[in-house]
């Protein structure tokens, strides 16, 4: 059973996943896990913080694209103490005499890195994904796992049946035991014997009747060596429904708020949760907080503006704007008589000094920022955007194709400004 020895021998793995083709084009020039969310975090610092949080101190982050913005925020944010025996480190692709491919799935990911692992002696591995959206107590999850006796656990989410053809969905036996998995059940597939039994069923919504795989694991280290020798590349979708036969693989129903942000839709979404009254996830809880770099900036100086439902983080100067339903990154310039509803800015990474700015003035360049008397609703604005003057976006009723459209990206009708963009004054998007 659970007990004080047993945090020390949990390696945590958290995924940072393949090209993150869908989240292009924030994933143009950094990893999933390193793209700025809520302002002034990252969306790796989610799993990160669950698992510090958790107990879970032993931390490996498997990455292979676009790795470089992800390493400089882990080396800026996570130091532990020499006496506390923690760490985050990386594991990039890396070619060996064993392996001389780059991670071909999740468990290829893993079997690649075994070596660095066993180092640690680990009697246990919880697998995480780090492009999700969540709060949950590791520790609880482990104590489950080991009341059960079982050899593998998988976090589950309830779905309804629309949602349920979009995951890998998973039959329980009354104790939570996985019998069978089904690999993203086509709509017209009746799947009324996969509903959730009335004994597992707790508190669930009625509607929601279906288990969905959360891509959140519990190995115990043996089962982790056996299972992985092979060439399958992917737990999912192969290690699961391989072991299911022939290992002891239980649910743990996970009832608390859970979002794949994975889709420039959902992530927009999800950002622009937060500024609700009571988001679903909370970054202001005491108990839990969410850790991410330190940056020493100074508070956000606000010149009579007007703000509501907004987040704005630390190291901004907003003038005379009107800001409605957004998420304002660290450092952000915004100008006066610019009015925002329903934007996400990510900010910038350094301030303009004077001969900067002189220079972009020579140049016709913008500053960063948000220039003056500006009209922006429903879109992203990376990092280091340079919008000037009279600019407006997504408020002129134009309607653009999913797509590149050379500074700006259309995804689902929201409009993502790229890196580093220059938006001259005047323009209309």
């Amino acid at each position: 059973m659970y007990n004080k020895d047993t945090d020390k021998g949990v390696l945590a793995i958290i995924l940072g996943g393949g090209k993150g083709t869908r989240l292009f084009p924030l994933t143009k020039e950094r990893s999933k896990p390193a793209v700025s969310f809520g302002g002034k975090y990252r969306i790796v610092d989610i799993p990160i913080s669950n698992c510090i949080n958790s107990g879970f101190k032993k931390i490996y982050l498997l990455t292979q694209f676009n790795s470089a913005s992800l390493h400089m925020h882990i080396s800026n944010s996570y130091n532990f103490d020499r006496f506390s025996q923690g760490f985050v480190e990386i594991l990039a692709a890396e070619q060996t005499l064993e392996h001389e491919s780059w991670y071909e799935g999740t468990a290829d990911a893993v079997r690649k890195n075994h070596i660095h692992f066993r180092s640690q002696h680990p009697t246990h591995y919880i697998i995480l994904s780090g492009d999700q959206l969540y709060r949950m107590d590791l520790r609880a999850f482990m104590e489950a796992h080991l009341r059960s006796g079982a050899d593998v656990t998988i976090a589950t989410t309830a779905v309804n049946r629309r949602d349920a053809s979009g995951f890998g969905i998973m039959k329980i036996d009354a104790d939570n035991r996985i019998t069978e998995f089904m690999e993203k059940p086509a709509h017209d597939l009746n799947i009324d014997e996969w509903k959730i039994p009335p004994l597992a069923r707790g508190a669930l919504p009625p509607e929601k009747e279906y288990l969905a795989s959360m891509g959140i694991y519990i190995f115990n280290a043996p089962v982790m060596d056996e299972v992985l020798n092979n060439d399958y590349t992917d737990f999912g979708k192969e290690i699961i429904p391989m072991a299911i036969g022939n290992k002891k693989i239980y649910s743990y129903i996970f009832d608390g708020y859970w979002e794949d942000i994975g889709t420039i839709r959902s992530f927009y979404d999800a950002n622009i949760e937060l500024t609700t009254i009571h988001p679903a996830f909370n970054f202001y809880d005491e108990d839990e907080p969410i850790y991410t770099h330190m940056r020493n900036l100074p508070p956000s100086k606000i010149n009579s503006a007007q703000i509501n439902a907004t987040l704005t983080s630390e190291g901004c100067v907003i003038t005379e704007s009107c800001l409605n339903n957004s998420v304002i990154g660290v450092r952000s310039v915004i100008n006066s008589g610019s009015e925002l509803d329903g934007v996400i800015i990510m900010g910038a990474d350094f301030y303009e000094n004077d001969a900067a700015k002189a220079e972009n003035q020579a140049a016709g360049i913008p500053n960063i920022g948000i220039g003056k008397n500006c009209r922006i609703a429903r879109t992203i604005i990376d990092k280091n955007a340079h919008v000037g003057d009279n600019c407006s976006i997504n408020v002129s009723g134009n309607h653009y194709d999913d797509g590149d459209h050379g500074i700006f990206y259309v995804a689902d009708g929201i409009v993502v400004i790229r890196k580093g963009a220059i938006v001259p004054s005047g323009t209309v998007i």
